[in-house]
């Protein structure tokens, strides 16, 4: 992680509000440490500083922080209870989903100034709703939609907050995820393990009466510069209109329009 270099009298430790230092903290001080007057914040900051290069375990921790044990193990623990850290397989600790979450939050305006005319184009080639979710904690939102003018629809303003348990876009979300938050979001959903991997193999989620009764949805992921899927784009429709076999017949095309708000994702990143 880098900062803006700091005015002198800023790097003053002030000790006020602050976790207090151990002997052994305060006796090596390093020449970059940066002080922001917060002292529990920069201590946070050197766990997070120390997770960018990988997993570490809470003896690594403390060697790289060169803070006290017991200080190093309840930041991390807090940083976990906030989703900033997460444990891997071996028990190591490592840096958490929250931050591709607010990632994609500082993205979306992006994506959708880019989402308005693929969004129209879906509707206007499938004639269905067609919409964009983000996920939000333990909900799905959706950010952008456009709506059949007329006759039967699947009605998703802006704004509203759907499970994260049911739907091809929550499929999406959760696919791609690191494993301890996979098994967790299974474990009331509709939609199983296997499906999630089929849906990995493919690029594209279908649901047929999953969320709603008499509803189908079509989804395909969205993903930023990096490859992570920052959101997921669908079209949903009454099952009697779509048939029994949706994904057959839209995948390729929700799959183009999330291909299409990548690529425009990646050549925005790529021009700042």
């Amino acid at each position: 992680m880098t900062s803006n270099t700091l005015s002198a009298e800023s790097k003053q430790r002030i000790d006020a509000g602050s976790t207090a230092a151990s002997p052994a903290e305060a006796a090596q001080p390093a020449d970059n440490e940066i002080h922001s007057g917060v002292g529990v914040l920069d201590k946070t900051v050197k766990i997070l500083d120390a997770l960018e290069s990988g997993p570490a375990t809470l003896g690594q921790l403390v060697t790289a922080t060169k803070l006290a044990r017991p200080t190093a193990h309840r930041l991390a623990i807090a940083l976990e209870r906030h989703r900033f850290v997460l444990r891997d397989q071996h028990g190591r600790f490592v840096l958490g989903s929250r931050f591709a979450e607010l990632a994609a939050a500082a993205g979306e305006d992006r994506l959708l100034a880019a989402a308005g005319p693929i969004l129209q184009t879906l509707l206007d080639r499938t004639g269905e709703s067609a919409q964009i979710y983000r996920r939000q904690g333990e909900q799905r939102v959706c950010i952008a939609a456009v709506e059949r003018a007329s006759g039967l629809r699947d009605s998703i303003p802006v704004g509203a907050m759907l499970s994260m348990e049911a739907g091809s876009a929550a499929q999406i979300l959760l696919a791609w995820e690191d494993s301890d938050r996979l098994h967790q979001g299974l474990r009331h959903a509709r939609f199983s393990s296997a499906k999630l991997a089929a849906v990995r193999k493919r690029g594209w989620a279908e649901s047929i009466n999953e969320r709603d009764e008499g509803v189908c949805s079509i989804s395909a992921p969205i993903r930023n510069a990096s490859g992570q899927v920052i959101a997921a784009i669908s079209i949903s429709g009454p099952s009697g209109r779509m048939g029994s076999n949706p994904g057959h017949r839209y995948a390729p095309l929700v799959m183009g329009a999330g291909k299409y708000l990548t690529d425009a994702l990646i050549k925005a990143s790529a021009s700042r």
